[in-house]
């Protein structure tokens, strides 16, 4: 699947570019912390000049919020037919919350990122926003109360930052909000 880059347009050989600079990013965070992580670490890895890393990613946090984009808009949606309410809003919740669950660095990475001010990655905070707010939207379904969706985007959000700092693991996360959307949706 090809992505369009939050800078430009993209040829077939520049996406596989940002891929190979997706994927190294990735690679780099399984080592290095997200402090110690560089534009210039990521591109070495992926065996493309600082320039032309840079031609792509305003910064680091550009970088890693790309991947978590790349990441949620590529992750499959489960079939939520015949499921009620709180199943599938379950369901939803419990996918992204896993998206980052088998790459510790890259989660908290990912934490980091998305608080940043990059005008590029307020861009893609606005994408990853919307897709979650879509995903929720769908699996609320008709006549869902939009207190109860904003209600869930905080919980999600809040899990993210809490996950990201480090406090239990995105499985531990992912019965968490579990129990607190139940909750939301009036169950036990």
């Amino acid at each position: 699947m090809s992505f369009e880059s939050t800078r430009r347009r993209l040829t077939p050989k520049q996406a596989d570019t940002v891929s190979k600079l997706c994927d190294a990013a990735v690679a780099v965070l399984r080592e290095e912390d997200f402090a110690g992580l560089t534009v210039r670490m990521v591109a070495a890895h992926a065996g493309v000049g600082p320039a032309t890393a840079y031609t792509y990613f305003s910064s680091k946090e550009h970088l890693v919020a790309e991947v978590f984009w790349r990441r949620l808009s590529q992750s499959p949606r489960h079939d939520l037919n015949g499921l009620d309410q709180k199943a599938r809003v379950v369901a939803v919740l419990r996918d992204i919350a896993l998206l980052l669950a088998d790459e510790p660095g890259l989660s908290s990475a990912v934490t980091n990122a998305l608080l940043g001010s990059d005008p590029d990655v307020e861009h893609l905070r606005m994408r990853i926003g919307v897709e979650i707010h879509g995903r929720l939207e769908a699996a609320l379904g008709e006549g869902f109360d939009p207190d109860v969706l904003e209600t869930l985007e905080l919980l999600y959000a809040g899990a993210l930052l809490r996950a990201g700092m480090g406090y239990g693991t995105y499985e531990r996360l992912a019965d968490r909000l579990e129990l607190a959307a139940t909750m939301i949706l009036g169950g036990a």
